[in-house]
């Protein structure tokens, strides 16, 4: 999300602010990618997840897309299999943001990144795809997410924060077990790309 540094910490650090005081318990992982996935937060208590800063957020590189949605959903999955009963996630919520084209990744395919994560919805898992300067509908068919779920948004400043809000928006409503319905989480986004879209 390069030139949209200050904004990317901005959203996401408004973002955890509000989850901290949501209702329940809320673990997050987070990772960033360029041409590498790098994890910032591995299953961590979101009321301990320290605010992001720019030391640790940089944009540069290429985007291997594939390579840090198929490496993280493994990885999810892989720890939702080992704990003991009772302690895996009542609901797990992948947020995928992008301001570019999958251009990067040499170990997952789409078509092993649709599997995957088609495989995880079928378990309940939900998936919501929000990006900037691509066809989000295209790029999320071909990942396996419903275009209910997918939506762009405005690569600037506003836009950036409409986008965190609207993930925000779908995080509490999971937390609060209400479906995703287009219309709720993303009515915001869609009317932003609607008044200002370019």
């Amino acid at each position: 999300m390069s030139g949209l540094e200050d904004d990317t910490v901005g959203g996401f650090n408004a973002m955890l602010a509000e989850h901290r005081d949501g209702p329940g318990e809320a673990i997050v992982s987070t990772l960033i990618f360029n041409d590498h996935t790098r994890v910032l937060h591995d299953r961590v208590d979101v009321r301990s997840v320290e605010p992001l800063t720019r030391n640790e957020y940089r944009c540069s590189g290429c985007t291997a897309l594939l390579d840090a949605v198929g490496g993280a959903i493994d990885h999810v999955d892989l720890v939702q299999r080992v704990q003991p009963a009772g302690y895996e996630a009542d609901k797990v919520l992948f947020v995928i943001t992008t301001d570019g084209m999958e251009n990067a990744s040499s170990r997952y395919s789409y078509r092993e990144v649709k599997r995957l994560i088609e495989r995880q919805r079928e378990k309940g898992w939900e998936f919501i795809f929000i990006g900037a300067n691509i066809d989000v509908a295209r790029e999320a068919e071909r990942l396996g997410i419903d275009r209910d779920c997918a939506v762009g948004y405005v690569h600037d400043e506003v836009g950036t924060n409409v986008m965190y809000r609207a993930a925000s928006c779908a995080a509490r409503m999971v937390r609060c077990s209400e479906p995703l319905e287009a219309g709720a989480w993303r009515r915001e986004l869609d009317e932003d790309v609607r008044r200002r879209g370019r």
